[in-house]
């Protein structure tokens, strides 16, 4: 947490610096930021730890949006057409998050994507209850949301 700190305000300081705050020199000034500490910091764990994150959040927002774009597209495609293809269902799936943190996360990045609605968590948080549209192969279904959690707690850990 401490890096991301020092990320953002070496972020701030090329901003002031440039006198330009918008998006694109916010980008840069993080990156520039991401750079240095990576150069200078890399023999600290902390530090050490932080530049392998950035790398998995970013490919994580691509195969986010990527997941959202297939989602949208099956569920305009189920309403535009005259015969409905979705097959609803409840299933438990087994959860590897352990903190509340991790499962409020994890739970509304499925209830982000269409087609997939958090219900609730077991009283022992192991279990997520989720209902989806298109059910199928219910172990399938599982498998694909489990690789969706596992890349989720891959940049929180």
């Amino acid at each position: 947490m401490i890096a991301l700190v020092w990320n953002v305000a070496l972020m701030l300081i090329w901003v002031v610096l440039t006198g330009a705050f918008t998006g694109a020199n916010l980008v840069v000034g993080f990156v520039l930021g991401y750079l240095i500490l990576g150069l200078a910091l890399r023999d600290r764990p902390e530090f050490a730890k932080y530049i392998g994150k950035v790398p998995r959040f970013i490919g994580f927002i691509g195969y986010f949006f990527w997941e959202l774009l297939v989602s949208n597209l099956k569920v305009a495609y189920d309403v535009l057409t005259p015969t409905h293809h979705m097959c609803p269902g409840v299933i438990a799936m087994p959860l590897e998050a352990r903190t509340d943190g991790e499962i409020t996360i994890v739970a509304n990045l499925i209830s982000l994507t269409p087609g997939t609605l958090s219900l609730d968590v077991s009283t022992d948080r192991k279990v997520l209850y989720i209902h989806v549209m298109y059910m199928g192969n219910r172990d399938e279904v599982i498998r694909g949301i489990k690789s969706f959690e596992a890349r989720i707690l891959e940049v929180l850990r």
